[in-house]
């Protein structure tokens, strides 16, 4: 019986530390090979983190990179095997995959498909790849190749399996989270593993880098599309499984079609590099039983509050950054961001700041309040009245003759703007702005005021969606951490006397609908209408949107939770005359 152990290694790496990479690449070889494995994989880029993005254009960052393989080869020797993603460079520059064994780089696998939609730029900076390569290791026939290459049916995965005989399939990739991926992606690995008659082995990074977070979720899919393995979700893991190789060689008897699809490949000269490190047949094992089961995959709110989570921490302390400060103003846009700070950076790591103005209601400052102390953070405040009157009759003159209007309620955003950017400075707090996607895909924000900040935690959650995760984070706890009447009260910025969000939007249970379909689905007026929404509401709205792009351009970043985040996801131009409704 011929038998593989896997070792799959979920790490969180960081773009351009090379060294602390290579340190995670170390520990996982020697974790791996302390569990018997007879190879360990890594994910896409390990060495330079992913996205690279511009470092790909220094040719010394490049050498770099190089120079960080080398130094992994020569701790890949004996009892062990590697795949680790590096980047390339020999006539162009290469997304790529070592294949390392006995303190040598066996095989290189280049990415043959090269994302440019979304958040990719991969055109950009790579040449695709046209070769494919297996290695031979212990008898077992290995395919390797990279992240997208393993999402087209026809691609490098079915090219290896075919013509290359790959018995295992592995892949290694960089794949961004967004709500919905998870199920979606292992259905398609389960189709793969079943159309190729293969064992597929999928490890992928974990961790947040920038607005980007990476869920990890590696996964081993047996022939029959059956798990054999999951990493667990948002975390580091290393998931080592014995996969029965023979079994995929029974299964293959009964498929005559392979045969045939096989002799179509030739004969279009698709060729696969071969490379044989052993015939030697290691005796069977027993399975091992990794975390005491599958891990399951988290439910739908779970999977969004942990990539807020994991991308908050990150981006904290990624970016050298202990403690965070946001302004907590009694909502629950603010309460949940404090919230998801809290479980990302601990209380002690945590400052909320009250900033009163006259409009500022009695309830506010006991919500916030509240939340603070349920919470455990420290509470700071800070009533703006005094500086509110300060800025109004400094205008007063130039303002003379003409009514208030939003002016004197941007100017309470932009003094706690002031206010918390001063906190920044004086203690290296991180700022954490509060506002969500409803709000800035419609503009109903202020620049350099609930905007101004370093990071935009809830900056891709819709409103609708920001009552859902606070109701299922409270309901983790027999005491919730977030009041019920901030659920309860309509929303308001508070700004002049008795203001809601609804006097100026449309309910966000309507409001929300239109911007998925408008700002996510490219959907146009003709298509709202067609699904019932009201003609001067959509008009509305998609007016907002497009009138609101010079705001977003100046906004920070924000995790990345739906499959159309605003900023890299969604590249609107700024100076812009077309108009659809």
């Amino acid at each position: 019986m011929r038998v593989l152990r896997l070792a799959l290694a979920q790490v969180n790496t960081t773009v351009g530390d090379l060294g602390g990479n290579a340190a995670l690449v170390l520990r996982g070889v020697s974790a791996a090979r302390e569990a018997g494995a007879d190879i360990v994989v890594f994910p896409e880029l390990t060495l330079t983190g992913y996205p690279p993005e511009d470092l790909l254009l220094r040719p010394q960052f490049i050498a770099d990179n190089l120079a960080t393989l080398d130094q992994i080869v020569r701790h890949v020797k004996k009892g062990i095997a590697a795949v680790v993603g590096f980047v390339d460079r020999r006539d162009d520059v290469y997304n790529a995959a070592a294949f390392i064994s006995g303190g040598r780089v066996v095989a290189t696998q280049h990415k043959t498909y090269l994302p440019n939609y979304g958040v990719f730029d991969e055109n950009r900076y790579f040449q695709a790849g046209n070769r494919s390569s297996v290695v031979v290791l212990n008898g077992i026939t290995i395919g390797f190749n990279i992240c997208e290459d393993i999402w087209f049916p026809e691609g490098p995965t079915r090219i290896q399996s075919l013509v290359g005989d790959a018995e295992v399939i592995i892949n290694i990739s960089a794949s961004p989270y967004h709500r919905g991926k998870l199920r979606f992606r292992e259905e398609m690995l389960a189709t793969r593993a079943m159309d190729n008659l293969a064992v597929v082995a999928y490890a992928n990074l974990v961790g947040g880098q920038d607005e980007l977070v990476f869920d990890g979720n590696s996964l081993v899919v047996d022939q029959g599309g059956g798990i054999v393995a999951r990493g667990r979700a948002f975390e580091e893991d290393l998931v080592v499984v014995d996969v029965d190789v023979d079994a995929v060689s029974r299964a293959r008897l009964h498929d005559t079609r392979r045969r045939r699809d096989r002799r179509l490949l030739e004969r279009r000269g698709v060729a696969v590099d071969r490379v044989v490190l052993s015939s030697r047949y290691r005796p069977a094992r027993r399975s091992l039983v990794v975390h005491g089961g599958i891990p399951a995959v988290p439910s739908p709110l779970e999977e969004v509050y942990r990539a807020l989570v994991l991308g908050i921490s990150d981006y904290t302390r990624k970016n050298g950054f202990v403690k965070a400060v946001l302004g907590l103003s009694g909502g629950i846009d603010s309460a949940l961001t404090a919230v998801l700070a809290v479980d990302a950076l601990g209380a002690d790591n945590v400052v909320g700041v009250f900033m009163p103005s006259p409009y500022t209601s009695p309830e506010s400052r006991e919500d916030a309040q509240a939340v603070a102390h349920r919470l455990g953070i420290r509470f700071h405040s800070l009533p703006i009245t005094r500086a509110f009157r300060a800025y109004t009759s400094l205008m007063a003159p130039i303002f003379k003759g003409r009514p208030q209007d939003v002016t004197e309620e941007n100017l309470q955003a932009r003094i706690r703007g002031n206010l918390l950017m001063a906190l920044s400075n004086k203690y290296g707090w991180l700022v954490l702005t509060t506002g969500n996607k409803s709000e800035m895909s419609v503009g109903y924000a202020t620049l350099y005021g609930d905007m101004a900040g370093g990071f935009a935690a809830i900056k891709d959650v819709p409103k609708t969606l920001v009552y859902e995760l606070a109701r299922w984070r409270n309901g983790r706890e027999a005491d919730p951490v977030i009041p019920k009447r901030v659920f309860a009260r309509p929303p308001t910025a508070e700004l002049r006397p008795n203001q809601t969000d609804q006097d100026s939007l449309p309910p966000y249970e309507v409001l929300d609908p239109i911007i998925r379909g408008y700002v996510e689905e490219d959907q146009g007026k003709a298509d709202l209408l067609a699904v019932g929404f009201d003609r001067r509401t959509v008009e509305k709205v998609m007016a907002l949107v497009d009138h609101s792009e010079y705001k977003r351009r100046q906004s920070p970043p924000g995790v990345k939770i739906t499959h159309r985040a605003l900023g890299k996801d969604r590249r609107m131009p700024i100076t812009n005359r077309y108009r659809s409704y």
